[in-house]
């Protein structure tokens, strides 16, 4: 098969991608191979590229927001069956023993692994997963639309709990990307009102049409104060911004897994009336069952654009450059 393989993590601009050939991966007793037929392009896939996160697999394809058909299983695996439709996302395992994995916190388990990351993803014509970490997909969907409801979506609904938005609460989004404009469906569809912060004219465009209460550059005050704010920009710069516009008793939750450097926070401008700080880490596989579900019933979509999977570095680029609004998706062309 041919994958997309980190050769050596640097800016996108440098080409630290390379088609390369190998076998195609022989599936674990407890996996499935995949074929994959749509993977989504994220913000972390960039980070690992270009060695923002640290180097967990030398050589690794990216990709952790795959969409694709069980192509063979492990002796192990009786749920599946070749042919199924399947998710491949984020978080690839578990040790399913420790303390944090026994309370309903596996997203905390130190011995977690991350699909793209430690294992070979969906940058490629097949990619495996553990069978206990694959996703049934709803029918309804297509592909392309459901790629990047597997990262995007899940992490930006995990971050909305963690926000601890009240019911009919005011939100502000920080961000506008792939995962924001996800998260920011299911809130509207639950009663909130949103209020997006962003840089860019076509994210703020995007934003009202989807149905924004207003939507600012983000250095810019919210019209009013937030309950919740969610930061999904790699901004350290705006943690303080957004802990200032929240109201007492709000919550500011980080959603990125690689964040620039925070200033210094004033505690009565930015902390005091009870203000909170919440980082987000991964996400918990009832996560994802919960928001695939909610996506489904509120009809939660992603703006999308198509690349093909022989033009992913591309894909990389324009995303780095904020050339596109929502979400970019890989199909396969190389089978």
């Amino acid at each position: 098969m041919r994958a997309w393989s980190v050769q050596r993590p640097g800016p996108v601009e440098g080409d630290p991608l390379r088609l390369v050939e190998r076998p195609v991966p022989v599936p674990g007793a407890d996996e499935l191979l995949v074929r994959v037929r749509a993977c989504g392009v994220c913000r972390t896939d960039l980070h690992v590229t270009e060695g923002d996160l640290p180097v967990h697999r030398t050589g690794v394809t990216p990709g952790h927001e795959v969409v694709g058909e069980v192509a063979g299983t492990g002796a192990g695996v009786a749920d599946f069956a070749v042919g199924d439709r399947v998710g491949v996302a984020w978080l690839r395992r578990t040790d399913g023993e420790c303390v944090y994995c026994r309370r309903g916190a596996e997203n905390l388990c130190p011995y977690s692994e991350y699909t793209g990351w430690d294992a070979d993803g969906g940058y490629a014509e097949y990619t495996t997963v553990p069978a206990a970490f694959a996703y049934r997909l709803p029918g309804a969907l297509g592909d392309v639309a459901l790629a990047p409801l597997l990262c995007a979506g899940i992490i930006g609904y995990r971050a909305l709990r963690r926000a601890s938005l009240p019911p009919g609460g005011r939100l502000g989004l920080y961000g506008f990307g792939g995962s924001a404009h996800l998260c920011a469906q299911v809130a509207l569809a639950e009663g909130a009102r949103v209020h997006v912060l962003t840089r860019g004219a076509e994210a703020r465009r995007l934003a009202v049409e989807v149905g924004a209460a207003s939507a600012r550059d983000a250095y810019e005050p919210p019209p009013e104060p937030l309950d919740g704010a969610i930061l999904f920009a790699p901004v350290g710069d705006l943690v303080p911004v957004a802990l200032r516009a929240l109201d007492r008793g709000g919550v500011l939750a980080v959603a990125g897994i690689h964040l620039s450097d925070v200033p210094a926070l004033n505690y009565e401008r930015e902390l005091f009336y009870e203000r909170e700080l919440r980082s987000v880490t991964s996400n918990t596989r009832a996560d994802g069952r919960e928001f695939l579900a909610l996506a489904e019933r509120h009809g939660v979509h992603a703006t999308t654009h198509a690349y093909p999977l022989s033009e992913a570095p591309w894909a990389l680029r324009d995303l780095k450059a904020g050339r596109f609004d929502g979400a970019a998706v890989l199909v396969n062309d190389l089978s």
